[in-house]
């Protein structure tokens, strides 16, 4: 597992379509050493415009496997697909998300992090892309990458190595809670199960709460 490409980018002000919003998803790699720290701080010169929905401890980095650039090229026809292009902070290697858990703790540079949650992408990134549908497309590609939260700081690099310190209680991939959420979602033990992982997000326990009491009520 490697760290291929590190992305910041400070929140900025965009028109799109008539509105004006700020968004940080127009992330850029970075040469050397970048600081990592505990929220609400995260990785230094990295910025976000939505802070209900970015700013939270549970989504502190964003990351995005390399091996995915190589789908969405062959799907979308394109060549112009540069790191950071889906507003990933870290571009990984042999992290995609059938081999990651919930739960995981991870040590990227001298920082030790843990996974919390797949990402649900907004259209923020269809509009990034250029394309209105792509927020689905995404979705249903299941190359979703997944959020960590920061459990100790430390200085961060591209071109590192990166080492799973310990696999997540329950051992339920991100791929999986992903499919549990969009595709299974009366599956009771299966939302049960999720439920019991306490590294899971706030906005994922909630989510899968909703789905799990609409599911025992419809029995």
């Amino acid at each position: 597992m490697k760290l291929i490409s590190l992305n910041v980018s400070e929140a900025v002000e965009i028109s799109h379509m008539g509105r004006t919003f700020t968004t940080g998803i127009f992330k850029k790699p970075v040469t050397g050493s970048v600081m990592l720290r505990s929220w609400p701080r995260n990785l230094d010169g990295d910025g976000q415009g939505d802070l209900d929905s970015h700013g939270t401890e549970h989504k502190a980095v964003y990351a995005y496997s390399l091996e995915h650039y190589e789908y969405w090229k062959q799907e979308l026809g394109r060549d112009d697909l540069a790191f950071g292009q889906f507003g990933e902070n870290f571009t990984v290697q042999e992290m995609r998300e059938e081999e990651v858990h919930i739960g995981d703790v991870f040590r990227f540079g001298n920082a030790l992090v843990e996974v919390t949650q797949p990402r649900n992408p907004c259209y923020k990134l269809g509009m990034k892309m250029g394309m209105p549908d792509f927020q689905d497309r995404f979705i249903k590609s299941q190359h979703i990458g997944f959020y960590m939260r920061v459990l100790q700081e430390g200085k961060v690099w591209a071109g590192s190595d990166v080492e799973r310190i310990r696999v997540g209680k329950g051992r339920l991939t991100v791929q999986a809670i992903h499919t549990l959420r969009f595709y299974r979602q009366r599956d009771v033990e299966g939302l049960k199960h999720a439920l019991s992982i306490k590294a899971l997000s706030h906005e994922w326990r909630r989510q899968l709460e909703d789905l799990l009491n609409n599911a025992t009520n419809s029995l």
